[in-house]
């Protein structure tokens, strides 16, 4: 059986997978990013264990990539997203964030603890 800890780690990675792979292609513009990132911390905290999720969708990132485009919007990648999330599991509670590490968006544990 496995154990607190790892259970709260594995429903960490069901929520990033939930949150990633729900959102990943919705058309995302700088005026509508606040609105999208919290119907994606909504959605997410819907789910079982999970306490709190922080979606920021960087408006900064967004404008810089349609600049160069004929477009008023663009489709969300992880490119553009830092989230953190806290999931409680029984007596375990894990942190995880997702941010962009060189070229891509890494999703991590931050600290698991009881």
């Amino acid at each position: 059986m496995p154990t607190e800890r790892e259970s709260a780690c594995f429903e960490a990675g069901i929520k990033f997978g939930s949150l990633y792979h729900q959102f990943a292609g919705t058309p995302v513009s700088p005026e509508s990013a606040a609105s999208l990132g919290r119907a994606m911390e909504e959605a997410i905290e819907n789910q079982p264990y999970c306490v709190d999720v922080d979606v920021d969708v960087r408006t900064d990132r967004i404008a810089a990539e349609l600049s160069s485009q004929s477009a008023e919007y663009t489709e969300l990648t992880g490119r553009f997203l830092d989230v953190e999330m806290r999931i409680e599991y029984g007596e375990v509670t894990v942190r995880t964030r997702m941010e962009m590490e060189d070229d891509y968006p890494l999703m991590k544990l931050v600290s698991v603890g009881e």
